[in-house]
């Protein structure tokens, strides 16, 4: 097992954090979502938090990381919220007009301890896209029966 240590402690703290852009909305791709992941990544190291894992969905952000005892992670996602956010806001100006009063992400955030699970939960990361993908697949509305070939007559 993978421990860090401070001048006086032992430690191993590893959190899967989420979060959203404001409303939810779907930016997070092509160029934005390069930078995103870039502007984070840098974030993280300026504050010694190790990301294990991360992937930037289109309209959320999952990230497996190693926070330090001495920093909470109310603190840090704050901080990573609040950066990131002038960050983009600074690469990316016509996204100032989406969202007002500069606020690129939603308030609140979801945060769990990753304790005997962190291999699970490094999957669940990397296959995100994956499942996303099949969801939408899943939830797309048939215009045409594929087994006779008419259209479906929909029920109003």
């Amino acid at each position: 097992m993978d421990m860090n240590s401070l001048s006086h402690t032992r430690w191993e703290c590893k959190y899967h954090i989420v979060f959203a852009p404001k409303f939810r909305r779907k930016v997070a791709y092509g160029q934005i979502k390069q930078d995103i992941a870039n502007i984070l990544s840098t974030l993280c190291k300026r504050k010694g938090v190790e990301i294990i894992e991360a992937e930037v969905c289109q309209d959320h952000i999952h990230m497996l990381v190693r926070i330090p005892p001495s920093m909470s992670v109310s603190s840090f996602v704050g901080y990573l919220k609040g950066k990131s956010t002038l960050m983009i806001f600074e690469r990316h100006a016509n996204l100032k007009y989406k969202y007002g009063n500069r606020h690129f992400w939603c308030r609140g955030y979801y945060v769990d301890t990753v304790g005997k699970n962190a291999k699970k939960i490094e999957e669940y990361i990397k296959n995100q896209l994956k499942e996303d993908l099949e969801y939408d697949q899943m939830t797309l509305k048939e215009y045409i029966d594929p087994f006779t070939g008419e259209p479906v007559k929909q029920n109003k």
